[in-house]
């Protein structure tokens, strides 16, 4: 009986912040799966061009950036765990570097589709359907940024300790998550619709 109560004095709470985010997380899993689902449905029922397979090239350079700062963001996780405060920022200025690389790679994919391809958003379904997917995720990573660089700057200020740990390690998941999300886009739109004939 002892035990049991020791083992009951010894529980808390889940982080609130963990909880919290894994929640965000799950409810942004359902809402990307309507939009997969969308693309997918209407992918190969285009009635005029341009197609995937003429416009669309793998983002190599992009998807290596926003990949690699899920190493960095862990990295920056152990130090900060360690208290390294130096490795911490350094770790952490990379992740938001490679993010924000990986958003300049989307705009200037953009930009070359819009102004050199002819393909925008009311082009055809193809059009809708990629800026809408691929938008999306774009914009869940500009978020992840913004928080990234408010906890950067809050490290720089000298107001980040380690008992914000469990508030950086929320933050971590959500940018692994835009991560994960992103191995789905990638296959859905640069890999499986190039290859759907027209």
């Amino acid at each position: 009986m002892s035990t049991q109560t020791e083992t009951l004095a010894d529980w808390k709470l889940p982080c609130q912040r963990k909880l919290g985010m894994f929640t965000l997380i799950a409810a942004e899993s359902a809402l990307f799966a309507i939009f997969v689902v969308a693309y997918l449905f209407y992918m190969g029922k285009n009635l005029n061009g341009p197609y995937p397979s003429e416009v669309l090239h793998f983002p190599w350079l992009g998807s290596i950036a926003l990949f690699s700062s899920s190493a960095t963001i862990w990295l920056a996780e152990r130090c900060l765990h360690s208290g390294n405060k130096p490795g911490f920022g350094l770790w952490w200025g990379f992740t938001i570097a490679l993010g924000a690389y990986f958003i300049y790679f989307t705009a200037d994919e953009w930009r070359h589709l819009i102004f050199e391809k002819d393909l925008t958003i009311a082009t055809n379904l193809f059009g809708t359907t990629f800026y809408s997917l691929v938008g999306l995720h774009a914009f869940h990573v500009i978020v992840g940024l913004c928080l990234l660089t408010g906890v950067l700057v809050a490290d720089l200020r000298g107001r980040l300790h380690k008992d914000h740990t469990p508030h950086v390690e929320a933050i971590s998941y959500y940018w692994h998550f835009v991560d994960c999300i992103w191995i789905v886009v990638l296959t859905v739109v640069y890999i499986i619709s190039v290859r759907i004939p027209q």
